[in-house]
């Protein structure tokens, strides 16, 4: 009782110097009255009037905005130092509800809902955690380091994807350019101009520029794999693929080596796709895995692939890449992977052909008439090709449909080409001729 009066008489003289500090207009004396206040209260470990002197001096009438933000980055070392949990929630809440709407303390705020939301998460309360991340929008933050912010939102699109909410985890992450991560971090910071926000140096836990480029892409590939978009993934996986330490590293970049061949069979064949596995082919560092240089390479050639013997080649590495960082391909993978064969061979028959019977292409395809027609139709509709069955005479055509104006086109080029044959034609017969008479007058 008698350290609670002593503490209690020494408090009210430091309130008194700083109402006359403050009434003076006094910044440096404020600041330091009020900070002074907070480091007796936490030398005797008095929490809870630690609490109560944060919120009396925040609403003191006329309180300086800079000692409101000294007092909330001092009482946020005390953070960590805390007896219990429950201690340590209730100054966290009390700085939140200090820094509340109030810019100058914008990125202290934004780090003390991010520490609240880490004990969230570790209670088993993501559902809370990543409501209370969503709250701030750091991407407004003038003052705030590019890397914190980065970081930031990707606790935000972690949390969202934590609790399979993938519609708000794809809108947060949007608010990342991927353009960001390619800056070169070793050119000098630019001097801000006068009348500039001053950027304030990032916490001590923010990884690097590069570290947060490969999170991005992690998280993003989590994203892609819920809807199985597997081109999408694939381009994540070369993007982590190109970051430096993962290239220099074999232990690092065979996995996503294998990831990235893996995930491009699996790709619906389109322009992007075929840009990719071209450039892919031409990797030196594919002869390391042979294996997949030989996948790759029957999927681009022109030839009918056997499933049967595709996947017999190839069974071993799809289950052993369940034990290769990164996670296995998913339920769907074996069943798209036979899928991407079957266009693979249909591409390729409309390649040679111009019309084919359906049971011959049946038999290509080592398929029933009924599969068959079922997955011309759906490359058909998603505009991979251009064909026609003729169900009553069993007919696939693959030629595209002429308009008018191709026809028309198609006639005066044929009827030019045989006029000029003609021309032709006459020239060497009325030569052969002059030769013929020369002759028989000499």
């Amino acid at each position: 009782m008698e350290g609670d009066g002593k503490l209690e008489a020494q408090i009210e003289a430091l309130l008194n110097v700083e109402k006359q500090m403050r009434q003076a207009g006094d910044v440096a004396g404020t600041r330091k009255a009020a900070t002074d206040i907070l480091h007796l209260c936490f030398e005797a470990r008095a929490w809870n009037t630690l609490n109560e002197q944060i919120v009396l001096l925040s609403k003191r009438r006329g309180q300086l905005k800079q000692a409101v933000q000294a007092m909330v980055q001092q009482a946020m070392q005390y953070i960590d130092q805390t007896p219990d949990l429950d201690t340590k929630i209730e100054l966290i809440k009390t700085l939140n509800n200090v820094s509340a709407g109030k810019i100058y303390v914008e990125i202290e705020r934004a780090r003390l809902i991010k520490k609240l939301a880490k004990i969230n998460e570790e209670q088993g309360k993501i559902a809370e955690a990543a409501d209370l991340m969503q709250e701030v929008a750091v991407e407004t933050f003038g003052a705030m380091a590019k890397t914190e912010k980065i970081a930031f939102i990707l606790e935000q699109v972690r949390l969202c994807l934590d609790r399979q909410d993938y519609v708000r985890a794809q809108i947060l992450s949007r608010k990342i350019n991927p353009k960001v991560f390619e800056a070169d971090p070793s050119k000098e910071k630019k001097k801000p101009k006068e009348g500039e926000n001053v950027v304030e140096e990032p916490a001590a836990d923010i990884p690097s520029l590069l570290e947060l480029k490969q999170i991005y892409y992690q998280l993003m590939i989590r994203y892609y794999s819920h809807s199985n978009d597997y081109l999408e993934i694939c381009r994540c996986y070369k993007a982590i693929y190109e970051i430096p330490s993962v290239k220099e590293d074999p232990a690092q970049w065979i996995p996503v080596l294998r990831k990235i061949c893996w995930y491009l069979v699996l790709s619906p064949h389109d322009p992007m796709q075929s840009s990719l596995h071209n450039s892919t082919l031409e990797d030196k560092n594919l002869s390391e895995i042979p294996h997949f240089r030989l996948l790759l390479k029957q999927l681009i050639t022109m030839e009918v692939i056997q499933w049967t013997a595709l996947w017999n080649t190839f069974k071993d590495e799809f289950e052993n890449e369940k034990n290769m960082p990164g996670g296995t391909l998913g339920d769907k993978a074996a069943e798209d992977l036979r899928l991407r064969v079957i266009e693979h061979n249909i591409l390729v028959v409309s390649k040679y052909y111009s019309r084919i019977t359906l049971k011959r292409l049946a038999d290509l395809l080592c398929l029933s008439i009924q599969e068959t027609e079922k997955h011309l139709s759906e490359m058909v509709v998603s505009k991979a090709l251009v064909a026609k069955i003729d169900r009553p005479m069993g007919v696939v055509c693959f030629q595209p449909a002429k308009d008018s104006n191709d026809i028309l086109n198609s006639w005066a080029f044929n009827l030019e080409k045989l006029l000029d044959l003609v021309e032709k034609s006459c020239h060497q017969i009325h030569k052969e001729t002059m030769v013929h008479k020369a002759a028989l007058k000499a």
